[in-house]
């Protein structure tokens, strides 16, 4: 399910991010419950978006985290519109904004350590790569992680409109990458069968159902045929015992295919005149 962001009223979205708005008045009635407010909101609905994805959230649901109605909530954030666009800024608080020194001969460990910092958060928060990127929250957290990036990238050298385009390619990739993970995690829940017990039960079954399959699609077997594949040079943490193997896969491909992209940074470094 792709959402997109930016559907709530462009002024009061953007005041709300910004916190521009005065907070509302304190409301006098019976009993002594705490006083609502708009980063309560977005934790409990932070909370339980992390808990059960994005398909449970709504105005109610968080309500009842709050032990409130909806339209308690509603004299605070407007909707749900601009409640997503809250969470998904307020949740990108937690990326790093600093990096050690990042210059023109230390630029590749700094981009190494970024990626692999937005490929966990985006695991811990798996609801946030619903959020499509064709329509950005123009928060100031989410405007931090790019200005985080691009500071990184300068680094490098580049030219200006290069650094453009490596922006545009490094976040769909840690993003790309970020979404195999998860999906990995969810499989066997969501199905209710391991990878193992998937993957035996289809091979089998695609060994009796297509005999020719060597002949018939002969670049994917010679790969398959020629071992694991070779490792990056850049080293590998040990492997969580617990990760299943989708997992495992998943992390060594953000890995070779990171270091290959940084490889090409190199390159294409090694060619301005």
């Amino acid at each position: 399910m792709v959402v997109f962001a930016g559907q709530g009223d462009p002024h009061r979205s953007l005041s709300l991010l910004w916190r521009a708005d005065a907070p509302p008045p304190k409301r006098g009635g019976p009993g002594p419950k705490p006083r609502l407010s708009v980063d309560a909101i977005v934790s409990a609905a932070v909370a339980l978006a992390d808990e059960e994805g994005m398909a449970a959230l709504s105005m109610r649901a968080v309500g009842d985290r709050l032990g409130r109605t909806a339209m308690a909530l509603y004299t605070y954030v407007p909707g749900k519109s601009e409640l997503l666009d809250l969470m998904y800024d307020a949740v990108h608080a937690e990326l790093p904004t600093a990096y050690p020194e990042s210059a023109p001969d230390n630029w590749r460990a700094p981009l190494t350590a970024w990626a692999g910092d937005v490929l966990e958060f985006s695991v811990r928060h798996p609801w946030v790569l619903q959020v499509s990127q064709a329509r950005p929250v123009l928060g100031p957290h989410e405007y931090a992680g790019l200005d985080t990036l691009i500071t990184l990238l300068r680094a490098t050298g580049l030219a200006a409109g290069v650094v453009r385009r490596l922006v545009g390619t490094l976040f769909p990739f840690v993003r790309g990458s970020a979404q195999t993970v998860a999906d990995a995690r969810l499989a066997a829940t969501a199905t209710g069968s391991s990878d193992a017990g998937w993957w035996a039960a289809r091979s089998a079954a695609l060994l009796e159902l297509v005999p020719d399959f060597a002949e018939r699609f002969p670049a994917v077997s010679g790969l398959e045929a020629e071992g694991p594949v070779e490792p990056h040079p850049d080293p590998d943490p040990a492997p969580d015992a617990d990760m299943s193997y989708l997992e495992r896969e998943a992390r060594e491909t953000f890995r070779v295919g990171l270091g290959v992209l940084l490889d090409g940074i190199e390159a294409a470094r090694a060619r301005r005149p």
